[in-house]
């Protein structure tokens, strides 16, 4: 039945095609004139206008200022990067464990294909590494902070790291390596919420610890 229809429907079609081409009466192809201006299509060279436009900001000098402003606001940014939002001064002392155990979304191979770890699977990090250096949270800005970070840790047991102020300036002032934690990821991570902290490895976990200064306290 619906074989027949489509077979009824392309007959149509096709007939109805006959008559526009051939018509049942006489018709001719007529000129109707001009109706209106006409004008010719043009497609503007993208590449070609932003190469044109590039070439007059160069030869103008604005191509060096615009140069120079993004290099100046990098400058600054790296200098002294966006403080991490919601952080202040340590006013009580509290301390907690961060278990760092992951669950595997998806299988892990070696690289002859074969399953080292299941989806699904629950891994500790620290059953394959220590955690060498602690972590200390300071606010670089405040200088009780990082005289007591720098007095009380080195280098090869701890690395400083700021969520607010300048590590460059201090690492000029200091002579001593210090980071920043950008965009508040490892205080994120970790529920940190006042300086100066400390995360450090205890076992099969991570300690960490708020402490509070006393005023002029620097050890």
């Amino acid at each position: 039945m619906i074989r027949a229809l489509f077979a009824s429907f392309a007959g149509a079609a096709c007939l109805g095609a006959a008559v526009l081409l051939t018509g049942s009466e006489r018709s001719e192809a007529r000129d109707f004139g001009q109706l209106g201006q006409t004008f010719p299509v043009i497609e503007a060279d993208l590449l070609s206008t932003i190469e044109a436009r590039l070439r007059r900001a160069e030869a103008t000098g604005e191509m060096d200022r615009v140069n120079a402003a993004f290099a100046k606001r990098v400058e600054a940014k790296v200098r002294r990067p966006v403080p991490v939002a919601g952080i202040s001064p340590a006013e009580q002392a509290r301390a907690w464990d961060y278990d760092p155990t992951i669950r595997l979304e998806r299988e892990i191979r070696d690289h002859k294909g074969q399953i080292i770890a299941e989806a699904g699977q629950r891994i500790n990090p620290l059953d394959f590494v220590s955690m060498r250096q602690s972590l200390v949270f300071v606010d670089g800005d405040d200088a009780a902070q990082v005289d007591w970070a720098t007095k009380r840790f080195t280098e090869l047991n701890a690395k400083i790291i700021f969520v607010n102020g300048s590590p460059i300036e201090s690492m000029t002032e200091r002579k001593r390596r210090f980071f920043f934690d950008q965009e508040g990821r490892l205080t994120s991570k970790f529920g940190i919420r006042h300086t100066p902290a400390v995360v450090s490895q205890v076992g099969k976990l991570l300690r960490v610890s708020e402490t509070v200064l006393k005023p002029g306290a620097k050890s």
